[in-house]
């Protein structure tokens, strides 16, 4: 074996190591409410400039924190923020599921969940209609924002400085009907946020159409949203708008339960 090759090897078990003590560090931390480095050194088995190092990293990033007044080390603001990401999406899936198998079993058709996730859509429920034939499982896929029903009902309701960021790069062409026009697909999402509902048709896939409207929180923002789709045979042209207003009455329900009282769109 190379040295280069040795090198690396040992480079990247030095970090999975670095990765598995931060780890026990929270974990620590969670269990005793408090610790200094001290402590924390000893249960980690190192030197205490080995845990000041990794308490360091910790503490930058928020998910650590110091108490001035004991010189000892509590968890960070930063920890509910990813708690917090982790809740809402359990909540959303908790919420929506009595509307959503209801939705499947009135229009026949698979239905989604998706949150927004960095620069994609993430689809976490699924439930299948009663059609005999299916669309693949989504659930835990990433999917483009601008050639999806979700994506754009996530894009429609973002600020502007926010959709612009997530739209400052080229728009991937999947089909020969993806909108790779950022001006075109803007003139879409406007359409999308006066009707209440977004719908694309073969521009993911050939063949798949699918219908999609915003769900909001309790201060009425857009945390999520819930599509059907379709094969294109099932989902003519025509039967769209039909679908737009049942999906955006499920989407209505989904935000109620999730403690919205209505209000502007």
């Amino acid at each position: 074996m190379s040295n280069e090759a040795s090198v690396g090897r040992s480079s990247e078990g030095a970090a999975v190591q670095s990765v598995d003590r931060a780890v026990t560090v929270l974990e620590i931390l969670a269990r005793e409410r408090e610790a200094g480095v001290t402590e924390i050194a000893v249960e980690l088995g190192v030197h205490k400039s080995t845990a000041f190092r990794l308490i360091s990293v910790l503490e930058q990033r928020g998910l650590v924190e110091q108490n001035v007044d004991r010189g000892k080390y509590r968890l960070g603001v930063g920890i509910l923020r990813l708690a917090g990401a982790t809740a809402g999406r359990l909540e959303v899936t908790e919420q929506s599921r009595p509307v959503t198998s209801e939705l499947a079993l009135e229009v026949g058709e698979t239905v989604n969940i998706a949150l927004l996730s960095g620069p994609d859509a993430l689809y976490v429920d699924q439930v299948a209609g009663t059609s005999a034939m299916q669309t693949r499982n989504w659930v835990g896929q990433r999917i483009p924002l601008h050639a999806t029903s979700n994506g754009k009902a996530l894009l429609a309701h973002l600020s502007t400085a926010d959709r612009a960021a997530l739209l400052a790069g080229p728009l991937e062409k999947f089909t020969r009907r993806t909108i790779t026009s950022v001006r075109k697909l803007e003139a879409e999402l406007a359409e999308v946020r006066r009707l209440g509902y977004a719908s694309t048709a073969e521009e993911l896939e050939e063949g798949l159409v699918a219908v999609a409207a915003p769900i909001r929180d309790m201060a009425g923002d857009v945390v999520a949203s819930v599509s059907v789709s379709g094969p294109v045979y099932r989902f003519p042209k025509e039967r769209v708008p039909e679908l737009g207003v049942t999906v955006r009455a499920a989407a209505d329900e989904i935000s109620r339960r999730m403690g919205w009282t209505g209000g502007e769109r």
